[in-house]
C-alpha cells in the first residue's frame, strides 16, 4: 500500500500555479526531468541538483520521494540558511521521520495539505500518503 513503482510524484498543476503565485515567479527546480520541470532552470538527476549551488533563487522543490528525501530537505534548509534562497518545498508529510524532524521543524512555515493529492499525468489514484508544504526562507538557521 505505501510502495511506488517510481520515487517521482509530479507536482499537480493546479497547486504549482497557487504557489508559484504566492511565492515565486521560481526560478529554479533542483529535481526535475524535462517532462516535468516546473521552472525554466531544472536540475535533472544527471545534473545532481544535490551537488549545484542555489543561491538566491526562487526554488520550487518536489524532490524524489525515496530514500534520498532527507539529503534534500537538508539540502533545502541549508540553502535558505546559508544560500540566500527561497525554497518551497512539496513533501509527504512524514512528520515519524529523522529528516521531518531535523528539518521541517525548523522551517519558516509548515502548510499540512488536506485530503491526499492526486499527483501530474501518472496520478490515477490519490496519493496514499499525506503531504505538506515546506517552506524555508533564511530567517531561520538550518541544522548542520
Amino acid at each position: 500500500m505505501f510502495s511506488s513503482r517510481t520515487v517521482e510524484w509530479e507536482t499537480p498543476s493546479a497547486l504549482f500555479a497557487e504557489l508559484d503565485r504566492e511565492f515565486g515567479p521560481f526560478t529554479l527546480d533542483p529535481c526535475a526531468t524535462p517532462e516535468n520541470a516546473k521552472a525554466r532552470r531544472y536540475f535533472s538527476w544527471q545534473d545532481d541538483g544535490l551537488r549545484r549551488s542555489w543561491a538566491g533563487e526562487r526554488v520550487f522543490m518536489n524532490p524524489p520521494y525515496g530514500r534520498e528525501i532527507g539529503k534534500w530537505v537538508a539540502k533545502a534548509s541549508r540553502e535558505a540558511a546559508f544560500g540566500g534562497a527561497l525554497v518551497v518545498c512539496l513533501l509527504p508529510a512524514r512528520t515519524d521521520t529523522a529528516w521531518w524532524h531535523d528539518h521541517c521543524e525548523q522551517a519558516n512555515e509548515v502548510r499540512f495539505i488536506r485530503g491526499r493529492l492526486r499527483f501530474g499525468r501518472l496520478g490515477k489514484r490519490n496519493a496514499p500518503f499525506p503531504s505538506a508544504i515546506v517552506v524555508f526562507d533564511g530567517r531561520v538557521h538550518a541544522r548542520t
